[in-house]
């Protein structure tokens, strides 16, 4: 029987890709709002890597059982990178909705000439293991130990690694800083960062997206994110592109297990 893996969100557009993008994976997907998890994390971090992991590893101690959580954004050149981390809050208590944050993007862009108006969403997928339960409810593992315990790094990811005494080390402990490893803490077994460019276009367009996608001009598509397909989108997009190298790092995971 496959294990369980909590995607940490309760968008269900977010959701929907996600059962997409993972579909590779031989993991039962359950969402927040699967699990009856009603917490919200307080997203303190100042970069995507820190966000990521905060989710992964607060929900991972509140569920129990794996759990894959991403941070991403919006990062715009002529405003130094803004909205960056602080997409989904971008305006403050203002800016209440989707629909609210674009048209201030669109405001602060209002005297920015097309050739400038270069955007990039990025999108850094943290996946972190409970001290809880194994990987496997039925696996015969005590413990559920993680293969990615040893250390290494294959692509983007990012494990554990034994410090001197062997004692495995998380390196996000502390706020994003290297720390000593604490059993009663989740463990980060997978980290991957994915990225698409384009330009921040005028007007929105299109309804299948959401967050910003009616305003980011994809030029190779000659359409916004909001106007393509979900096959599309989940070919192109960003949360696709860390959800790729994610994929590769869950099923080597699988195949040590």
């Amino acid at each position: 029987m496959p294990g369980r893996l909590l995607i940490a969100t309760g968008n269900p557009g977010k959701m929907r890709e996600y059962q997409d993008l993972l579909k590779e994976i031989p993991f039962k997907l359950v969402s927040l709002r699967d699990l009856g998890i009603t917490h919200e994390v307080e997203e303190t971090g100042e970069t995507f890597e820190e966000n990521a992991w905060l989710k992964a590893s607060e929900y991972a101690a509140i569920s129990g059982i794996l759990t894959l959580a991403d941070d991403s954004g919006l990062e715009v050149d002529a405003l130094s990178g803004e909205p960056g981390v602080w997409s989904a809050r971008y305006g403050g208590d203002s800016s209440a909705s989707d629909q609210d944050r674009v048209a201030l993007l669109l405001k602060n862009l209002e005297n920015v000439p097309w050739e400038e108006r270069s955007a990039r969403f990025r999108c850094v997928i943290a996946v972190a293991k409970s001290p809880l339960a194994p990987l496997y409810p039925d696996s015969d593992r005590e413990g559920g130990a993680s293969p990615f315990d040893k250390g290494g790094r294959e692509g983007d990811f990012s494990g554990s690694s034994p410090d001197a005494s062997g004692e495995a080390a998380s390196p996000f402990e502390k706020g994003g800083q290297e720390g000593d490893f604490d059993p009663q803490q989740p463990t980060l077994v997978a980290q991957a960062e994915g990225s698409v460019a384009g330009m921040i276009q005028y007007t929105p367009q299109g309804d299948d997206g959401f967050g910003y996608d009616p305003v980011f001009y994809l030029p190779s598509y000659g359409k916004t994110v909001a106007q393509l397909s979900l096959d599309e989108k989940n070919r192109v997009s960003h949360r696709a592109d860390a959800a790729r190298k994610a994929v590769k790092i869950l099923k080597n995971l699988t195949a040590d297990s």
